[in-house]
């Protein structure tokens, strides 16, 4: 009996040490990171590790040019999508994958595989290829110490992933051709009620420089719904003023200003309101001199 107490005593000490030492959490020269960043209708991650400098060369040295590159430590750096978008012009279907590259002074070679499952050089092999293509490399004036992926320059339809160790830099240009999917979306949302997203919609073909009568329409029908919301008078004074509807433009803006006083946004609408108004009488008199 002395001999299973003691046994059992040995073992619950040993599960306890394991459980220790499974939850001791120590710094990594080379943490992992993960960066998640809603991109036109969807999203897209990149999950890498950070290697850094510590006094190292980097480029030409510890990552060597002309041989393949996990694009960071420890595994390949993965990135997931939730669309279909190219990658410096190339398409890639929504999906997760790893990105390898091959540095080089002049330009570098990236690699988007399917093989996920692959840790090692097997990846590269082509047949697993869904995108290569080379992109030429920047300096900039200070080192980054630690190794980075950046998502940056963020558009309805267009965003970059930088890549930066040491004083190199990569962009590699990121594309979704979405207006024929949020145009889509749009619709369905705009003929279903109750949500009738209007200002939503007139915001978007505003800001993508398309659609602009639509625009005007929907701003509109925002307004109906709610006359006295000044940043619609806004939207819409920017609307009337690109379609060239100036004194619709004068009057919104007027009405914007008027609407947003004693709020906290006043002095930011007034300026901006204040901006679109000068601008048209600028023209208008220079019209008159030009008449």
């Amino acid at each position: 009996m002395k001999k299973f107490f003691l046994s059992v005593v040995m073992l619950a000490a040993i599960a306890t040490a394991t459980n220790a030492q499974n939850a001791l959490k120590l710094p990594s020269l080379s943490p992992n990171a993960k960066i998640s960043q809603d991109f036109s209708v969807s999203n897209i991650e990149i999950s890498y590790s950070r290697p850094s400098m510590r006094g190292r060369k980097v480029m030409g040295d510890m990552v060597a040019y002309g041989k393949p590159w996990r694009t960071g430590a420890n595994a390949p750096t993965k990135i997931k999508t939730g669309e279909d978008l190219e990658f410096a012009g190339y398409r890639v279907k929504a999906g997760e994958y790893l990105m390898y590259t091959i540095p080089d002074k002049d330009k570098w070679e990236v690699i988007l595989s399917s093989a996920t499952g692959s840790w090692t050089a097997d990846g590269f092999a082509r047949e697993f290829d869904v995108a290569r293509f080379k992109i030429k490399p920047s300096m900039t004036n200070e080192d980054c110490q630690t190794f980075s992926i950046q998502i940056k320059d963020i558009t309805y339809n267009t965003c970059k992933i930088e890549i930066l160790w040491e004083r190199t830099k990569l962009v590699i240009p990121v594309t979704a051709n979405n207006a024929n999917t949020i145009a889509d979306n749009i619709d369905k949302a705009i003929n279903n009620p109750p949500s009738l997203p209007y200002f939503q919609a007139a915001t978007y073909y505003f800001e993508s420089n398309q659609k602009l009568d639509l625009a005007r329409t929907y701003v509109n029908k925002a307004l109906d719904q709610n006359p006295k919301a000044y940043y619609m008078w806004y939207l819409k004074a920017r609307i009337e003023k690109k379609l060239g509807n100036n004194e619709e433009a004068l009057a919104a803006a007027k009405k914007s200003i008027e609407l947003t006083k004693n709020t906290p946004n006043e002095l930011e609408y007034k300026r901006n309101n204040d901006k679109i108004i000068g601008e048209i009488n600028r023209q208008k008199r220079s019209s008159q001199y030009t008449d």
